[in-house]
């Protein structure tokens, strides 16, 4: 099996270029997507690095760390690639000075050779679990230092990355510095080959970005208490939220329902007609009212419903889907509730179960009781827990520190 999967893995970026090719005959990208996609990109405008991002999520994590390279190198060009669409157009929206967002050129060579070319970056700052040998391969021929921030290898990565142990490690001895996410992905990327020396302290991205953002102005708790949200969840959870929602009414007078992916709305709406609740949905334009159900079809809308709602069940972990970061809904003081499957997110849950800051539930029914017993003041004393874990989360400065350093070297 590992032989035939390392006889495939070249074909991989093959593969990719056939769907970026459909994509731009069928429209679902913009009409500059291959082109992107293939390394004709603007030239940068003064010295410039490359930061990547799978998606939203990972790109949105790093945003801290590009506003404080930007911050600590006025006129600095930045080029930050994703994989998607949607993280494409969130880097624009941003519209940060000396900013260029592209889609991420294919691990070919060609692609790879045009970006160099044209950024010539002095480093390459590469988010959580986006490894890519030829991309790291190229860097280090050009001799442009790789460093992998908020690094993330699950033990279900890692046991895949397991049968292409001599390309992984390949692809990591090009790495110039590592800093995980947790201590548990730092040790993981050693043992597939990372050079020791080379990884640093922890640094949860998302959580120091989010420590490091502004305390939103809040309803009073009061307004909050009877709302209930569950944040990102996948197939199989919305029903266990809804029949746990109805068992809790005592507590509960409306839910605000969000899943991770909006396309799934109407597959959700019949879930939560076929138990006869009112329903109100955002895509036709409502807001959260008298309804029982306000159904969150949108996106980048969540800020919305974490002010909303006194308390939030996180998604994807009643699935098996490693769970969502607790911390947005830690910064909106939601007193926090998840499942058993936390594994994208293993230390951060740990830190909150050790200060009791959330309530983890084995299953649909243990969420049902979990729920039935969190009236206002249960809330309160798990939302100011919470609170003081993510004061306790690390402020990034050591990792900004390395990563200037090795710009400027």
């Amino acid at each position: 099996m590992r032989g035939l999967i390392r006889f495939l893995l070249p074909a991989v970026p093959l593969v990719m270029l056939a769907i970026a090719i459909w994509r731009r005959i069928t429209g679902t990208e913009p009409p500059e997507g291959l082109a992107e996609r293939l390394g004709h990109l603007p030239h940068p405008k003064g010295p410039a690095i490359w930061l990547h991002g799978a998606s939203n999520g990972e790109v949105a994590s790093a945003r801290w760390v590009l506003e404080r390279l930007l911050a600590e190198n006025p006129g600095l060009s930045v080029l930050v690639t994703a994989n998607t669409t949607t993280a494409r157009a969130m880097v624009r929206g941003w519209d940060l000075p000396g900013v260029t967002a592209a889609f991420a050129p294919l691990d070919l060579s060609g692609s790879l050779a045009r970006v160099l070319k044209t950024w010539a970056p002095k480093m390459l700052l590469t988010v959580e679990g986006e490894i890519y040998p030829r991309r790291f391969a190229s860097c280090a021929r050009a001799d442009i230092p790789v460093a992998l921030i908020g690094g993330r290898m699950s033990e279900r990565s890692y046991q895949g990355w397991k049968a292409l142990q001599p390309v992984m490690a390949r692809a990591l001895a090009r790495v110039t510095l590592a800093s995980p996410q947790d201590a548990a992905s730092g040790q993981r990327l050693v043992d597939l080959g990372l050079a020791r020396d080379r990884l640093r302290e922890v640094c949860d991205l998302k959580a120091v970005g989010i420590r490091r953002l502004p305390t939103p102005d809040l309803p009073a708790p009061e307004t909050r208490t009877r709302w209930l949200l569950a944040a990102s969840t996948h197939e199989g959870e919305e029903a266990a939220v809804l029949d746990a929602f109805m068992a809790a009414r005592a507590c509960f007078d409306h839910l605000i329902l969000a899943p991770r992916h909006p396309r799934r709305a109407d597959e959700v709406a019949g879930l939560i007609a076929a138990r006869g609740l009112k329903v109100a949905r955002r895509s036709s334009g409502a807001l959260p009212g008298a309804e029982d159900v306000f159904l969150a079809d949108t996106m980048g809308e969540m800020d919305l419903w974490y002010a909303r709602a006194g308390a939030c069940f996180v998604g994807g972990s009643l699935a098996p889907r490693g769970g969502h970061s607790p911390w947005e809904p830690a910064r909106f003081g939601c007193a926090i509730l998840h499942g058993p499957c936390v594994f994208n997110f293993a230390a951060a849950y740990a830190t909150l179960a050790e200060a009791t800051g959330a309530l983890a539930v084995a299953g649909p029914e243990s969420l049902a009781l979990a729920l039935q017993g969190l009236d206002a003041g249960h809330q309160a004393a798990l939302s100011k827990a919470c609170a003081q874990s993510l004061r306790t989360v690390d402020d990034g400065d050591a990792l900004i520190h390395e990563i200037l350093t090795l710009q400027r070297r």
